[in-house]
């Protein structure tokens, strides 16, 4: 063989050695901290349990909060575009997932429109996230002065970090008023959940003194994309009390504490009464399982909403179904929202405290891409959310364990199959 053929072999040789190392190192997501679940101390109503939220995940839980739900398209998209509209001095805008349609014309339509009366816009997009948006819509505000930025995308030196995303959805308006949730910026979130094409979400405007800690999230993820350090009066302001909610925002990125999953197995491991959880995608991993396993044999009612036949990643919810068998039998409720893809990512611990935000109940989330969830420490919001949850529920079929262990042997071979991409999902 000659010197040259040698060489090119020796090439190819390299580079897909090259190409296999960075394949593994972006499969493998950051190492899980807890080794079993965290044991039951004491309830989400007990004073301890504020102090623990607050010494354990770097942000405190701050009074003086002013909420407001927001369910589905018709009432989300109205709110936030209306306070863009309102905007005085500063917009940061960042989502793992803007698409094309309308509702994403409006949007550019709208932040360019402040942009070009003086505003300072901001807007970070996942690059994979937004892989499928119109490139109009970003020449459109690049051009009205907008600066909009993408999310790790694919250079030479975030080769190794391909794989860990910004799943974080805030929108902050002159650092005083707060979105933040579920919704993503396409036509599915449009509408009231009425047909299949018009997707359940839930979102949450907020006010008071925690938006700061919102805005803190925001800039933890322009500074990597862009270099610039967001500061100043335009995006922190004194904020005042304005409402009667305690809130923390939770924050969780690649290469870090699992800050999520901790976040969450603390809140479970609290539980005394029950816990509701709504979850786009829930594909728990062994801990997550176990933690819910040990709520349940304390006697901690469990349900689950998980989206149904409409899903929007059937192999997810294949994944998910797998591991469904010991929750079910120990008394674990779970259930398939039917009329709709369901995209809430809602914990309901008794009637106390609840979490919102960008965070799926998967490892996904807990290990791989980077979240910001709002803690919210009152009976009344817990409340209100359980109501929408019940309302969900109605609109559910309950999944038993009988039709678990006898659906088909193929079903059951392609969910197992499925499962062992769980990490990935």
């Amino acid at each position: 063989m000659s010197l040259w053929r040698k060489s090119i072999i020796a090439a190819i040789g390299s580079m897909a050695g090259f190409i296999f190392a960075i394949v593994l190192i972006n499969l493998n997501p950051d190492r899980r901290e807890l080794t079993s679940p965290v044991q039951h101390m004491y309830g989400v109503a007990d004073p301890q349990f504020i102090q623990t939220m607050n010494g354990l995940f770097g942000s405190n839980i701050v009074p003086g909060n002013q909420l407001r739900t927001l369910v589905n398209g018709d009432r989300i998209f109205p709110d936030m575009l209306a306070a863009i509209s309102a905007a005085e001095t500063t917009i940061t805008f960042e989502t793992f997932i803007y698409w094309r349609g309308e509702i994403a014309n409006r949007f550019a339509q709208a932040l360019s429109a402040k942009a070009r009366s003086g505003v300072s816009v901001k807007v970070l997009l996942d690059w994979v996230g937004s892989i499928e948006m119109d490139t109009d819509l970003v020449r459109r505000m690049e051009e009205a002065g907008v600066e909009v930025f993408r999310f790790r995308p694919i250079r030479w030196y975030t080769l190794d970090r391909i794989n860990n995303r910004t799943h974080r959805k805030i929108l902050v308006v002159d650092g005083r008023v707060g979105f933040t949730g579920g919704v993503g910026i396409g036509d599915e979130w449009t509408g009231d959940a009425r047909t299949p094409e018009e997707w359940r979400e839930t979102h949450y405007r907020v006010e008071g003194p925690v938006v700061a800690s919102l805005q803190a999230a925001f800039a933890e993820n322009w500074v990597e994309a862009t270099g610039e350090l967001i500061r100043g009066e335009g995006y922190f302001p004194q904020l005042q009390e304005i409402g009667d909610k305690r809130a923390q925002v939770v924050m969780s990125s690649s290469g870090t504490r699992n800050s999520m999953q901790l976040m969450l197995m603390t809140a479970l491991a609290s539980a005394e009464h029950r816990i509701r959880i709504g979850m786009a995608y829930f594909v728990p991993d062994d801990l997550s399982k176990a933690q819910l396993l040990e709520a349940r044999g304390r006697g901690v009612e469990i349900d689950v909403i998980l989206p149904g036949r409409h899903a929007d990643h059937r192999i997810v919810r294949k994944a998910s179904r797998h591991f469904w068998g010991e929750l079910l039998a120990a008394g674990v409720r779970i259930h398939e929202f039917e009329p709709t893809m369901y995209h809430p990512k809602v914990v309901i611990v008794d009637e106390t405290w609840t979490t919102v935000g960008s965070t799926n109940f998967d490892e996904r989330s807990f290990r791989l891409n980077d979240e910001a969830n709002l803690n919210v420490t009152d009976r009344a919001f817990a409340l209100e959310q359980i109501a929408i949850f019940d309302a969900d529920l109605a609109k559910s079929r309950q999944v038993t364990f009988e039709e678990w262990r006898n659906r088909p042997l193929l079903d059951k071979a392609r969910d197992r199959v499925w499962s062992w991409l769980r990490v990935q999902l």
